[in-house]
């Protein structure tokens, strides 16, 4: 993957002459992701395509979100940047991703985690009457679309959507990919990256990722998160309804981009998420 003519003569006259040393782009999507140096120093070059929406939330992120992460040297910090041209440039964080690392199953780490989370959730609070019924859209959209969910799944996913209340709800500054493979770990200290999904959310999604994945098989883990973060958001309702829009994301996401394993857990989690359950609190789901 490469930079767009565009994108290359900004990095070119932002970092003249810097040097690819490694290509940190996933592949599945249009965006690519390099690690630079230029004098002396290292740098992060992010792109996205011309269908990207990810480099736009990135920098809006880094604008007004990311300075209780930066003023600790616990997120990289912006250096340049262009949401037209798409691209932008961060200082590099040393470290390893905490996924598939040896750090994976630390408990030291998920209360780190859980307390940077708390500093940007902490930040803003906005009232905002009209998401749940936008959640619950984009839901529907991802219904209409390709995807591989049995057509009687769908067909009770799309009923249940359609009772379900619309309350108001509390917006907060969120990750929107909250888990290890976004947290780097050097000497101990955790650090966090990717802001392209950072949106005003209930604070509660930023949980989806950790409690069908890392929680699911750690509830030490778990334990080690909330005594972090100080408690837990998750309001039965609401926590049942992001579970039911994250999985069918999820399952529809994974099947248009081809990542089999990653469709094969959204089709456990709409089974899940659909199946009568005790919620945490030991109450009813829903």
């Amino acid at each position: 993957m490469t930079l767009s003519p565009r994108q290359q003569a900004l990095v070119d006259r932002w970092l003249p002459g810097a040097t690819v040393e490694r290509d940190h782009s996933w592949g599945l999507v249009g965006t690519v992701v390099l690690e630079v140096t230029h004098a002396g120093s290292r740098f992060i070059v992010k792109a996205g395509d011309e269908d990207d929406h990810h480099i736009a939330r990135e920098l809006n992120a880094h604008l007004h979100w990311l300075r209780p992460w930066t003023s600790r040297g616990r997120a990289p910090a912006l250096v340049h940047g262009d949401p037209d041209a798409k691209v932008l440039v961060t200082r590099y964080l040393p470290g390893d991703l905490v996924l598939g690392s040896e750090h994976a199953d630390d408990p030291r780490i998920y209360r780190q985690a859980g307390e940077l989370l708390a500093l940007l959730h902490a930040q803003d609070a906005v009232r905002d009457d009209t998401y749940e019924a936008r959640a619950n859209e984009k839901s529907l959209a991802w219904l209409d679309g390709p995807h591989r969910i049995a057509a009687a799944t769908a067909e009770r996913l799309r009923a249940e959507i359609a009772g379900w209340p619309t309350p108001p709800v509390t917006l907060v500054p969120t990750h929107g990919d909250w888990q290890p493979r976004n947290w780097l770990v050097h000497d101990g200290v955790v650090a966090i990256i990717d802001f392209g999904r950072a949106a005003l959310r209930p604070a509660l999604t930023d949980f989806a990722r950790l409690a069908v994945q890392e929680f699911r098989q750690a509830p030490t883990l778990e334990a080690a998160f909330l005594d972090g973060y100080g408690g837990d958001p998750r309001e039965a309702g609401l926590w049942h309804r992001n579970r039911v829009r994250e999985a069918i994301g999820t399952a529809a996401w994974a099947y248009r981009v081809g990542d089999e394993a990653f469709e094969a857990q959204g089709h456990r989690m709409i089974a899940e998420a659909l199946s009568p359950q005790k919620d945490r609190s030991g109450g009813n789901a829903w």
